[in-house]
């Protein structure tokens, strides 16, 4: 609960920066979101949302990020299933504010 609240509250401060970083252990709702955004350009949605400054488009069902600008305006699409492979998931880094 108080991680959600922090997650609330740096989502507020436009400026937020990243105090750590670490890399991902195993597979995670949260992890394929990282994954999709960092496929995309970005560090996470927090720095998504302070560019580009739009709603983000999520899969109904499964609640994954379906379409991401990059910062070339072109579009990434994604499926609704899980994209990031276990071989894949010690690239994703995660990041702590």
């Amino acid at each position: 609960m108080k991680s959600q609240i922090m997650s609330c509250a740096v989502l507020l401060d436009n400026n937020a920066k990243p105090k750590s970083m670490s890399r991902a252990k195993q597979w995670t709702g949260e992890i394929e979101d990282l994954y999709r955004f960092q496929q995309a350009g970005y560090r996470d949605e927090l720095e998504y949302r302070q560019i580009k400054q739009v709603e983000i488009d999520r899969w109904p069902d499964t609640g994954f990020v379906k379409k991401l600008q990059r910062r070339d305006n072109t579009f990434y699409y994604y499926n609704r299933k899980r994209e990031c492979e276990d071989r894949e998931v010690h690239k994703v880094k995660v990041y702590a504010y």
